[in-house]
């Protein structure tokens, strides 16, 4: 395999997984990242097996059993009670659940499995990209390279895909959320995500996702979802209103924001649904949000993000020839990540809108529909990251499941003994 110089655009999680898995293949990884003092953006995530596969092949899942917490159960009901949604993991193996977990975990996990730290560029923003001969701008006018290749891994809201000549769709969803950490405490249900919805207008969830390196107190993730036009009327409204309309909706809830006062104490995210004909172009490639960004119903993109990773490391491998590598890591990610973006695009509206008739009718028929034969096997490896196309499965890697046990047992002890 022949060694590259290879420029990243983005320190999030497939910049991330890029710089480690490409470094220890030997190339000279060169991150680009635009924050002046690098560190996660978000409160937390669901993985799945799909992405914990990923980190096991990195050599990561003990550390991420450790600081992330176990979540076997998806379940989402309304606020009297009645059950919409009710996923176990157990429906696809004995062995398998997905993991909630600190963004600041994940960042620090991967920062330090990084082999070449001195090549993180902060504070430069990447604006143009030679795609021809592999160079890079910043905002100051600076080009930087030519290197061998160029991966834009620069979120959701990329200003480089365009480069590449393929968009088919970019728009931003018109609902976002506000997000926090909160402590865990007594909550009750360690081990799953819940979600309250009343209608499609608001959703509240709280998502276990457990430690992080130098903070051993296990945390929970809050979000609330919200029109993005309605953010600042949100803020204008008060804390004391909006704390009021929680407590109605889902008291347990409420007990858990006793010490957020302050507004400032949530931040805001929105989101963008983008698809791409083409994910490169001469010697640039989109990997992440920057090729597939979608909304965030499925809670896949992390996962999507270290699966790209994986599967880049593994066509250049593969493949000599950069053009030949660049479309078999194309042809292998894109049909996994097309039946993700049917799917956020359909559903996002039954959680995520002003469509009451269409939250009425998910309120009726989500559930059975979940209970009829091959039903519940195809929403169950939706969710969890396992569905290729309309019928297939996507295989996880030989010993993965089996490496789940072992290490799940030991992680629990470890928690049990702090």
């Amino acid at each position: 395999m022949q060694p590259r110089t290879i420029a990243i655009v983005g320190y999030g999680t497939a910049g991330q997984a890029l710089s480690v898995l490409l470094s220890r293949d030997g190339h000279q990884a060169h991150v680009f990242e635009r924050a002046v003092a690098p560190g996660p953006v978000g409160a937390g995530f669901l993985l799945q097996p799909s992405g914990l596969d990923v980190l096991w092949q990195m050599g990561l899942l003990p550390q991420v059993l450790q600081h992330g917490a176990a979540v076997r159960r998806l379940y989402g009901e309304t606020p009297c009670g009645r059950p919409v949604m009710d996923m176990h993991y157990a429906g696809l193996h004995a062995h398998l659940h997905g993991i909630g977990m600190q963004r600041g975990a994940l960042f620090s996990l991967l920062a330090e499995a990084w082999e070449q730290p001195g090549n993180l560029q902060a504070d430069t923003t990447i604006v143009d990209v030679d795609t021809a001969n592999g160079r890079v701008r910043d905002t100051r006018g600076t080009w930087h390279g030519p290197y061998d290749l160029v991966i834009a891994a620069d979120g959701s809201a990329s200003s480089l895909r365009t480069l590449v000549q393929g968009t088919r769709l970019d728009r931003e969803y018109p609902w976002g959320a506000l997000w926090c950490l909160l402590p865990r405490g007594d909550w009750a249900h360690h081990d799953e995500l819940r979600q309250r919805y009343v209608a499609a207008r608001k959703m509240i969830g709280l998502l276990p996702v457990g430690t992080r390196p130098g903070n051993p107190q296990p945390q929970l993730s809050f979000f609330w979802s919200l029109p993005r036009d309605q953010f600042a009327q949100w803020e204008q409204d008060g804390m004391p209103r909006w704390l009021d309309e929680v407590a109605t909706l889902w008291p347990q809830a409420h007990l858990r924001l006793q010490d957020v006062c302050d507004g400032a104490q949530l931040a805001r995210a929105g989101y963008r649904d983008a698809v791409m004909a083409r994910w490169h172009r001469e010697r640039l490639v989109l990997a992440g949000d920057s090729a597939h960004a979608m909304s965030p119903q499925l809670g896949q993109g992390v996962n999507m993000a270290l699966m790209d990773a994986l599967a880049l490391r593994d066509a250049l491998r593969a493949h000599a020839d950069r053009d030949a590598a660049l479309r078999a890591y194309q042809a292998q990610r894109s049909a996994h990540v097309a039946i993700y973006h049917f799917w956020s695009r359909w559903l996002t509206p039954l959680f995520q809108s002003e469509r009451d008739t269409l939250a009425q009718a998910r309120d009726v028929l989500f559930k059975p529909m979940g209970n009829l034969p091959g039903g519940r096997g195809h929403m169950l490896r939706v969710l969890s990251g396992t569905q290729r196309g309309w019928l297939g499965k996507l295989k996880l890697s030989p010993g993965f499941v089996e490496a789940m046990r072992p290490l799940e047992a030991e992680a629990a002890s470890a928690h049990n003994v702090s």
